[in-house]
């Protein structure tokens, strides 16, 4: 009988219970895509991460990115996670105050920055890659997008700036609102699926967006924080995501491309809260490089909590 060890975390928040669950297999030699798929909607998180030696000689790790619907080449809070994990079981050198650990994942290598301190990772920066900008809505999609999130038009359109298709790893549709009260309004078992999916099939008909919908505001709960955001994927099999990594690269290139937020080159440093509408409040750092008429690179970090260990076995 095939027996596997998986360890469940918390990533992007500093307790337990909040933040978004991640289970991580670290050692995964033996599965295949369609097993690994069967595991990830057994464990029925938003995604579940499988270890392997990796192909690529620059890689320390190959990680694969599951969805209980669907692999992911690319994904934040799995990677941020799936290094934390490593790392806390012996599986990386660490040294102070930085570690640098390469993943082989579906859209190539990434780097991740692990900061150490006391021979514990305390936090987790991952590289994104340079950010691409495509369609954005025209009045009458914005307003039948508005339509299938159950909001009025005017919630959207009022604030002038674009519904956007960016890429910092995958393309995303991200969606622009005028107040906090309103984005915490949307809910995802009224919402026209339908409408949304449509919308991204038409603003991107390569990939449509992943099915993934980030709805972002400038009103905060948190004084301190600079964007409030809620992230729909039903696509993929998520009603809400507590916290999108892979988004928030490309919500950082997103505020400052538009000049939503106030660009301080070299480096723009912003922090998103995320999860809160569904009792998973998580905090998620974001660095834009590059000026809006320019913006060269983002990374997004934050904070891991581990939570389970056990054994699967079939």
């Amino acid at each position: 009988m095939p027996s596997y060890n998986f360890y469940q975390v918390d990533v992007f928040t500093n307790q337990a219970f909040g933040g978004n669950p991640l289970a991580v297999f670290p050692d995964a030699s033996g599965l295949d895509t369609e097993q690994m798929q069967r595991i990830a909607l057994e464990m029925n998180l938003s995604e579940t991460t499988f270890v392997f030696p990796p192909d690529d000689p620059g890689a320390d790790f190959k990680v694969r990115i599951f969805t209980p619907e669907a692999e992911m080449p690319f994904a934040g809070h799995p990677v941020v996670g799936t290094h934390w994990t490593l790392a806390h079981l012996g599986r990386v050198e660490l040294v102070e105050p930085v570690t640098t650990v390469r993943f082989q994942l579906g859209v190539g290598l990434r780097a991740a920055a692990l900061h150490v301190e006391g021979g514990h990772v305390t936090r987790v920066v991952m590289d994104h890659q340079r950010p691409e900008f495509y369609a954005t809505a025209s009045p009458e999609q914005t307003a039948r997008l508005a339509h299938g999130l159950g909001l009025p038009a005017e919630a959207i359109l009022d604030t002038g700036w674009p519904v956007q298709v960016v890429s910092s790893g995958i393309r995303q549709l991200f969606i622009p609102a005028r107040s906090l009260r309103e984005v915490g309004a949307i809910t995802p078992k009224q919402q026209d699926t339908a409408v949304m999916s449509a919308i991204c099939a038409e603003l991107d008909p390569v990939d449509r967006c992943h099915d993934c919908l980030m709805v972002l505001t400038r009103e905060t709960v948190d004084p301190g924080v600079d964007v409030h955001t809620r992230m729909f994927a039903p696509g993929l099999g998520i009603g809400e995501d507590p916290a999108t990594g892979s988004a928030s690269g490309g919500l950082g290139a997103y505020l400052v491309k538009n000049r939503i937020v106030t660009a301080t080159p070299p480096t723009t440093h912003l922090l998103a809260e995320q999860g809160i509408e569904i009792g998973r409040p998580s905090r998620i750092s974001i660095e834009v490089d590059g000026t809006p008429d320019d913006v060269a690179m983002v990374r997004v970090g934050g904070e891991v909590v581990p939570l389970i260990e056990g054994v699967l076995r079939w």
